[in-house]
């Protein structure tokens, strides 16, 4: 089967793969692997092919934003991919995650437009629950780094228009981080009978209380989306 979006031909594909947004980090995330190929690059949609461990894995960039993204998560599971971890960024809600954390994403709320389309209101974006605690477990394995588990926010918006950023509801919620793909991921995983997680590096603080300079180019931010990268490769490597 030929998926026409991606572009690649689903026996192609392995049943497991990690996602990203960004196609330079895709490339970054396949020079991780042995034997890493290029299978195409279309549009904002680049896959990589190869093995880490062992284990024969994808690595695939989706973009910016649910609907973009979703439809690569679409064409992944249709080609016969049953795991997905996303590894990407996040605006942190808490001086607790100051830029350079790390968050592994156990639920999305879903302030995006894409999954209202998708699943009724009131529909949960969860993640499994095995995966996560797999991306955790890795995840605190990596040195310094300050590591939490616990939800996210995804968000359509970037840049702020005449209405107000829920940014503060969302915090006195709890939630620790916001970002703009995870529940799209975790909607159409449910829907679909995949399984998937997010491992988020945060790169600048959302709440405008603590919020400076954007800057996600800092050693601090590079260090943990290095990190992450390999925790990523290591859990789709070690799980069953």
């Amino acid at each position: 089967m030929f998926l026409p979006i991606l572009k690649v031909n689903a026996e192609d594909l392995p049943d497991r793969a990690v996602v990203c947004g960004d196609p330079g980090r895709a490339k970054l995330i396949a020079e991780r692997m042995d034997d890493a190929r290029e299978l195409s690059f279309n549009r904002e949609y680049r896959t990589f092919v190869g093995t880490y461990k062992g284990v024969r894995m994808a690595v695939v960039s989706h973009g910016v934003g649910c609907p973009g993204a979703a439809v690569c998560f679409e064409e992944l599971i249709r080609g016969g991919v049953k795991t997905l971890i996303r590894v990407g960024t996040a605006g942190s809600y808490t001086a607790d995650l100051p830029p350079g954390s790390l968050v592994v994403s156990t639920a999305a709320a879903r302030t995006d437009g894409l999954t209202r389309q998708l699943v009724p209101e009131g529909f949960p974006a969860v993640a499994d629950t095995e995966l996560v605690m797999a991306l955790y477990e890795q995840a605190k394995q990596a040195g310094d780094l300050v590591v939490r588990r616990g939800i996210t926010v995804t968000l359509d918006v970037f840049f702020n228009g005449v209405v107000e950023f829920p940014h503060k509801l969302y915090k006195q919620s709890g939630a620790l981080a916001v970002e703009m793909e995870v529940s799209a991921l975790y909607a159409i995983a449910s829907l679909r009978g995949a399984r998937a997680a997010a491992i988020l590096a945060t790169d600048g603080y959302a709440d405008a209380d603590l919020a400076e300079v954007y800057d996600p180019y800092t050693d601090a931010v590079s260090k943990a989306v290095e990190a992450e990268m390999d925790i990523a490769l290591r859990t789709l490597a070690s799980i069953n």
